[in-house]
């Protein structure tokens, strides 16, 4: 698995350090996008200036996307196989207002909208907000 984690740093060109390894091991093991507190919980001793570091340079060469699902805590999740970050990559994403847990719905593209003249897209993002099958009736 960490030969598979080196191969993937690699490829985006990221230098696979000790500390950039630990972080996808984690990131790879979430069924939801975190945040960095949450990431910062999962080791026993970490800078958190590294750790957002580490996410920012991640997210620079398409490792990981950022979440705003609108909780005031940016989340982050890594990006599928193939997954450019651009806009035909863009998905939605699902916020459980019970566990406040936030997936991504990588099968749910972000349809397309089409803006009037001069207005220039810089970022998009589709939350969904209620229930998770695990926090519904």
């Amino acid at each position: 698995m960490e030969k598979e984690m080196e191969f993937k740093l690699a490829a985006k060109g990221v230098k696979p350090t000790a500390m950039r390894l630990l972080v996808m091991d984690v990131l790879s093991k979430q069924d939801a996008a975190i945040s960095l507190s949450e990431l910062e919980s999962s080791f026993a001793k970490a800078d958190r200036i590294t750790l957002y570091r580490t996410l920012k340079t991640f997210e620079t060469h398409n490792l990981i996307h950022r979440v705003d699902d609108g909780t005031g805590a940016l989340k982050y999740a890594l990006c599928i196989d193939g997954c450019e970050c651009h806009l035909k990559d863009l998905h939605v994403h699902f916020h459980c207002t019970t566990c406040k847990r936030t997936y991504c719905l990588a099968d749910n593209t972000i349809p397309f909208v089409t803006l009037p003249e001069k207005f220039i897209t810089q970022e998009i993002n589709m939350v969904i907000k209620g229930l998770c099958q695990k926090c519904s009736p």
